[in-house]
């Protein structure tokens, strides 16, 4: 068969045959139909991810880890748990029978490889981490990646009143607005320019707030949140961090707790084995109704090494078709 196949940690998988694998009483044989191509994926191929060792425990093998599949009856599936060396990104490979989940019909396999989990990154943090309530005002800080197009969709079928997002790239600032944004703020503009656009579209007072940058913006933004008189506490702000894509660390004024209302909420918080069969269910919902939109760009596992160097997923995923 054909697989992406990694020799060595810090080298670009190649495009070549590869045995094909023997599934034991214990595991299940699966056709690969689709699998995501994510930036962890390059990091335990670099050896850089704490989990390389752990999931790359021989060399030669296969990279990547999940994915969508058919079972030998023709049942499309997700799959999970490879063990090398047989990853995910092949025309076949073997997994545990505990591994898999039954894919919806009507939901095509790139979807599947793909959007739901985008979708629980933003979908989780809004319903049972900040307790969205219909009505409130949501800002959305990283808005035009693919989780952040996610929220603003997921946002607005839970009731928001009104939503905020903020980026840097004009076109998918525009596009954010298509997809149900009230406005935006662009985070080219100044410090004091972007301080004055996050206290402009707070208008009343932001209700949730999810984070996907930290870094810079969010020192900005948690600044404005701070009130101008003493003895004044603000509405509750339910603040979730979700990414770090500008910095990992920000300065945090004893002020901006202490004042504001602010309330800064981990993105795992309220997780519970309820609550994420709960949030799947109504993740395949929304997209059996085509609620939810996302780019993906369908690429050929033939390409595994150029789509490898790859730079330009902004706003998108990949999905590696075998």
């Amino acid at each position: 068969m054909k697989a992406a196949v990694l020799y060595k940690f810090g080298e670009v998988p190649r495009y070549e045959d590869f045995p094909d694998p023997s599934p034991t009483q214990e595991e299940v044989l699966i056709k690969v139909k689709a699998v995501g191509f994510e930036n962890v994926d390059k990091m335990m191929a670099e050896g850089k991810h704490f989990a390389s060792n752990q999931f790359l425990t021989e060399l030669p093998a296969i990279v990547g880890f999940d994915g969508i599949g058919e079972l030998t009856d023709g049942k499309l599936v997700g799959f999970g748990g490879t063990k090398a060396p047989y990853g995910a990104m092949a025309e076949k490979t073997v997994v545990p029978k505990t591994h898999t989940v039954p894919i919806p019909e009507g939901i095509d396999a790139a979807t599947a490889a793909v959007l739901p989990a985008s979708a629980l990154t933003s979908l989780f943090p809004l319903k049972w981490g900040a307790k969205l309530q219909k009505g409130e005002t949501v800002l959305i800080n990283g808005a035009t990646g693919v989780a952040g197009k996610l929220a603003v969709q997921i946002a607005k079928l839970l009731g928001a009143g009104r939503i905020i997002g903020t980026g840097r790239n004009p076109d998918s600032l525009k596009q954010i607005m298509d997809l149900g944004a009230d406005a935006v703020i662009n985070l080219k503009q100044p410090k004091g320019q972007l301080s004055d656009s996050f206290k402009k579209e707070a208008k009343d007072g932001y209700d949730v707030i999810l984070d996907f940058l930290w870094g810079h913006p969010t020192e900005t933004l948690i600044n404005t949140l701070i009130p101008d008189e003493i003895g004044y506490v603000g509405n509750r702000i339910r603040l979730v961090q979700i990414g770090e894509a500008v910095g990992e660390t920000i300065s945090l004024p004893a002020s901006s707790l202490r004042n504001s209302g602010l309330e800064i909420i981990g993105a795992s918080a309220g997780m519970t084995p309820e609550a994420i069969n709960e949030s799947t269910n109504q993740v395949w919902e929304w997209l059996r109704e085509n609620k939810l939109k996302m780019d993906i760009e369908k690429v050929p596992l033939k390409d595994i090494e150029s789509t490898w160097k790859r730079t330009d997923f902004q706003g998108k995923r990949i999905v590696i078709v075998p």
